[in-house]
């Protein structure tokens, strides 16, 4: 792992260490050349997969017992919860990351602190499901966890950066009031509403941490592509699910007693769910996000928060591919429209997020975008609609992976010809102060 010296030559990374002594958190170099994911950030992911595994596999056992409402909102505060903790560590690492002992002992806590919460999630998605009391003890405890780990970096950074001793001290503040309120929530016994209530004020303030640490210090020096880099490894760690959910839908779908014997409906599941996962990569990774971060430095609030939906949307498309599983092999109550909607929703809301945040970091709208999108959703109607005229469901099933490629299309043939006009407008239009990353 280089340590470039923050303001030093950019061209110039320093040799990598061979030793991992206690090295002074004063904030890497944002214009840094050649930064890339460590091995440590790697194994940090590693622990997210559980979380998110665990999160999409309850949501598709709630979905498929007919608890649709209830499965939704289960997963989205699970989703929420993971995502935050995720953000939150990457981006420190991205501006502070030392890799010294110290750094990866507190990164172990962090671990620990995920792997707590995961822990708790089915519990949290069981209460959800009977009603009554939400149970999120086990979850709040591994979310303080990580997050007491969080507040004892951000010291390290205060005291030993000048720069950015004020907001690392108000990281501390607010995260410590933060998690004084979740402890509340957990373990008082309040009403279902009012816990809902401070879920929803509790969920704001930790969206705004951001804002409220930031707003008057300056922001702090995070790489543009390393922070890219770092969504699109999380972004395939939650297509990991559509994987997960293609093999737990066409298990049991495999006749003989070696498995050898396919039937149709498994070869369906296979090819539309290795297909959409597909798919649904080659669109992500067509947006050169570190490009355009390096051109809109102030848009870095937008990017982070604004994946939140699109990491559940790419969670949700794997539990619904494991939802379309248990229905051909029929342990699920929910009918065919329903089992199609159940993958449409989550593969539309990826899929429109993933053009919302194209269009609001380059300040710029694509009448091709709309026709686009306006073709994708003709798909995901279509596979609905065919299942509700009855319709095989595996059919309706490819069907929806055929969504996704219909960006795929249109960007190879003409979409990357507009998206390369836009990178040069904005690289030509860049305002003074911004562009400082590196390649």
């Amino acid at each position: 792992m280089n340590h470039s010296v923050p303001g030093g030559d950019a061209d110039a990374p320093s040799a990598p260490r061979l030793a991992h002594s206690r090295v002074p958190m004063t904030g890497r170099d944002p214009r840094e050349r050649g930064r890339v994911s460590t091995p440590l950030e790697l194994l940090f992911d590693l622990t997210f997969v559980v979380a998110v595994g665990t999160a999409a596999s309850q949501f598709a056992e709630m979905l498929a017992a007919g608890h649709a409402w209830q499965a939704v909102g289960a997963f989205v505060l699970a989703m929420f919860a993971i995502s935050i903790a995720w953000i939150s560590f990457s981006w420190f690492a991205s501006a502070f990351g030392t890799d010294d002992w110290l750094y990866r002992g507190l990164t172990m806590l962090q671990m620990i602190g995920v792997v707590v919460f995961s822990l708790g999630i089915p519990a949290m998605f069981h209460s959800v499901e009977e009603g009554g009391h939400l149970e999120v003890r086990a979850m709040v405890i591994g979310y303080v966890v990580m997050r007491v780990a969080m507040v004892f970096q951000w010291w390290r950074a205060a005291r030993e950066s000048a720069p950015f001793h004020a907001v690392g001290m108000a990281n501390i503040r607010w995260t410590v009031i933060a998690q004084a309120g979740w402890i509340a929530v957990a373990f008082a016994e309040a009403p279902t509403g009012v816990v809902l209530g401070a879920f929803v004020v509790l969920g704001a303030l930790e969206l705004l941490l951001p804002v409220l640490t930031q707003g008057a210090s300056g922001e702090t020096p995070w790489h543009p592509h390393h922070v890219a880099e770092r969504y699109g490894l999380f972004a395939i760690i939650t297509l990991g699910e559509g994987v997960v959910g293609t093999v737990a839908s066409s298990g049991d779908l495999l006749g003989g007693a070696d498995g050898t014997q396919w039937t149709a409906n498994a070869v369906a599941v296979v090819v539309a769910g290795v297909g959409l996962t597909f798919g649904m990569w080659w669109v992500y990774f067509a947006t050169p996000f570190g490009d355009i971060l390096v051109h809109r430095r102030s848009r870095g609030y937008l990017f982070g928060y604004g994946h939140i939906p699109l990491f559940v949307g790419v969670a949700g498309a794997g539990a619904g591919l494991h939802v379309a599983g248990l229905h051909l092999e029929h342990h699920a109550e929910l009918g065919d429209a329903a089992v199609v909607l159940s993958l449409a929703v989550p593969v539309g809301l990826y899929l429109l997020m993933v053009y919302l945040l194209h269009t609001l970091l380059m300040s710029a709208a694509d009448r091709f975008h709309l026709l686009l999108i306006s073709l994708t959703i003709g798909v995901l109607l279509t596979a609905v609609l065919l299942s509700a005229a009855g319709v095989a469901t595996s059919v309706c099933l490819l069907v929806v992976m055929l969504a996704p490629f219909v960006t795929v299309v249109g960007y190879e043939t003409v979409g990357h010809r507009h998206q390369r006009r836009m990178l040069e407008r904005i690289a030509a239009a860049r305002p003074p102060g911004e562009g400082l990353g590196g390649g």
